[in-house]
């Protein structure tokens, strides 16, 4: 801090909150904003839970191939489409709703607000519920 002004006279200085003081930075793609720069243990925390929602959505959308591609002795067509579908989409709805989540919540974090509900547990167990159910059918009287 220099005493003539009260400002820090070096980026990244940290106030009393313990938030960085990097007014007006902003990443790739986001308006400026007079929002401060998160606890970096905050954001790499969000990076993280961003990427294991990726790594879900890609082990869905791979198991919709394999459902397609493996599931050959079932005598139902339709079966194994709907199977190969739900985990596809599902896969799907995951990426996008990582990313969607993840900004949502960078948002946040710079504004110094509550972090956003989300359904996205809900909508992956729901998923999760329906190939279950299917593979419960499969084994009974497939």
């Amino acid at each position: 801090m220099t005493p003539e002004t009260g400002k820090s006279d070096r980026t990244g200085d940290t106030d009393t909150t313990g938030v960085t003081g990097s007014q007006g930075k902003t990443g790739p793609g986001e308006a400026p904003t007079s929002a401060r720069e998160p606890d970096y243990r905050f954001t790499l925390a969000n990076e993280r839970t961003f990427l294991a929602y990726l790594r879900t959505a890609l082990a869905l959308g791979a198991a919709g191939v394999a459902a397609m591609q493996f599931l050959t002795a079932v005598h139902h067509e339709w079966v194994r489409r709907l199977i190969g579908v739900v985990l596809a989409v599902a896969g799907i709805a995951a990426s996008a709703g990582a990313y969607a989540r993840w900004r949502a919540n960078v948002k946040a974090m710079r504004r110094e607000a509550p972090l956003p509900p989300t359904l996205m547990p809900l909508g992956l167990a729901a998923a999760v519920l329906v190939v279950s159910l299917v593979a419960v059918y499969l084994v009974v009287f497939g």
